[in-house]
């Protein structure tokens, strides 16, 4: 007699079927089961953190953490203004689960942990492990990210940083409103936009008045769109006398007291649902000026850099996500016989996929290095990702949608449903071309580049150039590039942006990737042997060799 402990768990049965062909839980897998993640980190100086990467990525993908995300976004923050006494507190409650992803992710060096770590690759590595733990949930990479970028623009102002940094570069989470200076760690958030002019910031009418301390002003007004706003301090921009400023505001005063941080509402958001979005008025708000008055874009250049890189870290990491949620449905699901993995039709999908996904994180993994050696002083490496970010944020997050909706089709009717996550995924996809400026604003950020810092183009091309000679496709490509670039004006910059992206995406392949995968990405987006959706992969396209790379355990 067998004994229990060795027999299956019973299935399911009803009165008039047994359940059947349908695909088992996913969970627990390894989300840093991905040789292009893992080749790249090597390749871009961060091999040291690939132990750390792979503990990082089992743990996202065990059922503990796949159920804080679930939990995070299931049970949605919640606005409490005031107290039982009728006393103003402006917080936000989330649900436990939330606070177990912050606490992980705080500790494992995915905020601000980077900028203390001198170590050649820091960035890349906290960039690897945010695309194997953001397959557990979206919404908490905001406010590590936005603490990441709050470090070099604080830097302007180094009293205050000498203060803040050693508490925003720390890997301990310590959630609860209290004196920032008294806690083991901090997050920073930002209130950058108002109603009146979104991306256009030069338009926000918050007044900042300078007290009789040096350096100390008080706010006045309102923010449109202020995420995670039970942080400890805010990068805030607003008008000072000399112009537009940037300031530090933190929710608790040094004496103890709470700072003027009326939250108004909470957005009611598309997707991105365990993440609080406010709206806050500043009334008599303290807060502590950051660089020199009228200088604030300037100053929050080096944060927007950084919050762009990670818009296109999170849009690989959903491409990522839900091509592993696609493949495994399609090995377990059977429809005419046969498995759907097995199917020719449906291989050309999940390939084409696939060669998506690759794409997008070797060209993340690439602007990480690219980060990280332009903070160590590389000035070639520095004028490379000031262009190459913004055509990667364009593209790579213009790309996102798409690519959740074939990857949600793949599962048919079962992926239509809330119980699959993949609608949770869908819904995030097309915040990251929306945040740190929608597509048109990145487009022009590039062609301002390319006009105001000559050096940019050069860099690009420099580097394009490593590729020469590789693939004729790719090489007329390059050349065709700079004719554009000479020609393109504001109503050809979106198809400008999207041919360096391609353009630069398959260099990289060419460089990097296997032949068969480098072959079919050059023949589809350069050659224009592809149709408009996924799944139009030529004949002759090598579908064994890229499913087998691409999907943990093989295709």
């Amino acid at each position: 007699m067998v004994p229990m402990s060795a027999q299956s768990p019973p299935q399911p049965q009803y009165a008039t079927h047994h359940v059947t062909n349908q695909a088992p839980p996913l969970a627990p897998y390894d989300a840093s089961d991905d040789p292009a993640l893992l080749e790249g980190l090597r390749r871009e100086g961060a091999g040291w953190a690939e132990a750390d990467v792979r503990r990082l990525g089992l743990r996202a993908g065990g059922e503990e953490a796949q159920e804080w995300g679930e939990l995070a976004n299931r049970h949605e923050p919640e606005l409490r203004t005031h107290d039982r006494y009728g006393h103003r507190v402006d917080e936000v409650e989330f649900h436990p689960s939330w606070h177990h992803l912050m606490r992980t992710a705080v500790a494992e060096g995915l905020a601000g942990a980077p900028w203390g770590d001198d170590r050649p690759g820091a960035h890349v590595a906290r960039t690897a492990g945010g695309l194997v733990w953001g397959h557990t949930e979206a919404g908490h990479g905001c406010p590590t990210s936005m603490t990441y970028a709050a470090v070099p623009a604080l830097r302007a102002q180094p009293d205050l940083a000498e203060v803040y940094e050693p508490l925003l570069t720390s890997r301990a989470y310590d959630p609860g409103l209290r004196v920032p200076t008294e806690k083991p760690g901090l997050l920073a958030g930002m209130g950058m936009t108002e109603k009146q002019g979104g991306s256009d910031v030069r338009t926000n009418t918050t007044v900042a008045t300078p007290t009789g301390e040096p350096g100390v002003y008080t706010l006045r007004g309102h923010k449109w769109f202020t995420s995670a706003p039970m942080c400890d301090v805010f990068l805030v921009l607003a008008q000072a006398p000399a112009g537009l400023s940037c300031f530090l505001v933190p929710r608790v005063l040094p004496d103890g007291s709470r700072n003027v941080f009326r939250i108004q509402r909470l957005k009611d958001k598309l997707g991105n649902r365990s993440n609080a979005s406010s709206e806050p008025e500043f009334d008599r708000t303290v807060a502590w000026l950051v660089g020199p008055e009228g200088r604030g874009v300037k100053t929050i250049i080096e944060m927007v850099n950084c919050t762009r890189l990670d818009c296109v870290m999170s849009s690989a990491t959903l491409m990522r996500k839900t091509l592993v949620e696609a493949g495994h449905h399609a090995r377990h699901r059977s429809a005419f016989g046969a498995r759907l993995a097995e199917q020719p039709l449906m291989r050309n999908v999940l390939a084409d996929l696939a060669l998506e996904s690759e794409a997008a994180t070797t060209l993340t993994l690439r602007l990480a290095g690219a980060a990280d050696r332009a903070v160590r002083g590389d000035a070639g490496e520095r004028a490379f990702r000031r262009i190459a970010t913004a055509v990667g944020k364009y593209w790579v997050t213009k790309r996102g949608p798409a690519f959740t909706a074939e990857a949600l089709e793949c599962l048919g009717g079962n992926g239509y449903v809330e119980d699959s996550g993949m609608p949770r995924h869908y819904r995030e996809a097309p915040l990251l071309s929306i945040w740190e400026g929608s597509g048109n604003v990145n487009a022009l950020d590039v062609l301002r580049a390319l006009g105001r810092e000559p050096g940019t183009a050069e860099a690009l091309f420099t580097e394009l150039a490593h590729a020469r000679g590789a693939d004729a496709r790719l090489d007329a490509a390059v050349a065709g590039l700079r004719k554009q670039i000479a020609e393109t004006g504001q109503v050809g910059a979106r198809r400008l942006v999207e041919r360096m992206a391609l353009v630069l995406q398959a260099s990289l392949l060419v460089r990097h990737a296997p032949h068969p995968v480098a072959d079919a990405f050059c023949a589809t987006r350069l050659g224009g042997d592809w149709g408009f959706a996924f799944g139009t992969l030529p004949a002759g396209t090598d579908l064994d060799t890229i499913l087998d790379r691409a999907l943990p355990g093989g295709a």
